[in-house]
């Protein structure tokens, strides 16, 4: 059940569109806690509001950075602000907001059922966007690249510093939000209609599509919102797309069920992913690729689908030199490179895929 406390805005910390960070003294003898307020759904606070904070997600330890979450201003008794169509996200529930969707306004998209051959790159972890953009980037630098993120874990796009990092640097030109996630460039119904949303409207040559941050997990075999890679997967090849699959691979997470190649990826491409599809491999050498090369074979990866090798790129490095400092389960990035150079390889397959002309 959710918890609730009341509390008054002491300092605002940061604010950009669709997101403030604040502190907020809750009466508690701690000291002020912090928060943030997604102003689209409830509007914005200033110093010395009033206001009621969800404070669910600390209070139960999950991976929210200890941060509350403004449920609504005490200060105002009421908010309205018209969205730009019919669609709701979060519907029935207290937060719905008509954000519209890019369906509603386009007519170009009343019969499309095709992306032309644009490559779509799934990933199941939000700290491997940036890997694939920016192997995309350098490798072609005029490439219009769209993130399109799925309602698999947080559900506003404002919240993540990495798209607004990836924005602010050029590494990616569009976001698409879809599902139930908001606040992208464009907003789309279900994973098909993103994809046509982002080559059609975006004008997109290279789609990436990942949850925003916070992936869920259960320790069982299917309870993973990481599943989802599967199904975009599968819209992508049924809309004429190129998927690129990336692997989820790690030689520093502490748990056996992720190292080396996730049990999340194995899982996803075995069981949800139904078409078959390019798995880019970093040959980063050693012990390390004879450990992902066995466990694409003994999972049936190899079988079900096609193994693209791929050199390494020196991921590190370029995010050194995109001033990006990626973070990934609590790890820089560093700690884990093989992690990222498995997204920046399938950014390498999906340029290789771009249609010419």
């Amino acid at each position: 059940m959710p918890s609730y406390r009341t509390g008054k805005v002491v300092r605002i910390l940061q604010e950009r569109p669709g997101l403030q960070r604040v502190e907020v003294d809750l009466a508690s003898g701690d000291g002020p806690e912090r928060a943030y307020v997604l102003p689209l759904l409830t509007g914005p606070v200033a110093d010395g509001d009033r206001v009621v904070v969800n404070t669910t997600a600390v209070e139960l330890g999950l991976g929210t950075g200890g941060w509350h979450v403004v449920h609504w201003n005490l200060a105002r008794d009421e908010w309205s602000e018209k969205g730009p169509g019919h669609i709701i996200k979060a519907r029935y529930t207290s937060l719905q907001t008509d954000v519209g969707s890019t369906e509603e306004h386009e007519e170009l998209l009343a019969e499309v059922d095709s992306i032309d051959g644009m490559p779509v790159i799934a990933a199941a972890l939000h700290s491997q966007v940036p890997a694939a953009a920016v192997a995309v980037r350098d490798l072609m630098p005029g490439a219009h690249i769209c993130y399109l993120m799925t309602d698999g874990a947080g559900l506003p796009i404002a919240l993540s510093d990495l798209v607004w990092d990836m924005r602010d640097r050029g590494l990616i030109d569009s976001t698409v939000t879809l599902g139930h996630a908001f606040g992208g460039d464009f907003e789309a119904v279900s994973i098909f209609s993103a994809l046509a949303v982002a080559r059609h409207i975006a004008h997109a040559d290279v789609a990436i599509v990942a949850m925003g941050p916070g992936i869920v997990g259960t320790n069982t075999r299917l309870g993973f919102s990481g599943m989802e890679v599967g199904p975009i997967l599968d819209a992508a090849a049924a809309l004429g797309g190129a998927p690129v699959a990336v692997l989820r691979a790690s030689f520093a997470d502490p748990r056996a069920r992720h190292l080396g190649i996730s049990h999340h990826t194995q899982t996803a491409l075995r069981i949800a992913c139904r078409e078959r599809v390019d798995i880019p491999l970093p040959l980063v050498g050693g012990e390390h690729e004879e450990i992902l090369r066995r466990d694409l074979v003994t999972s049936g990866l190899a079988r079900l689908h096609d193994v693209v090798e791929v050199p390494p790129v020196g991921i590190i490095e370029r995010f050194e030199d995109h001033r990006l400092h990626i973070i990934s389960m609590g790890r820089p990035a560093a700690d884990d490179p093989v992690l990222f150079e498995c997204a920046a390889a399938a950014g390498v397959v999906a340029v290789n895929q771009i249609p010419v002309g």
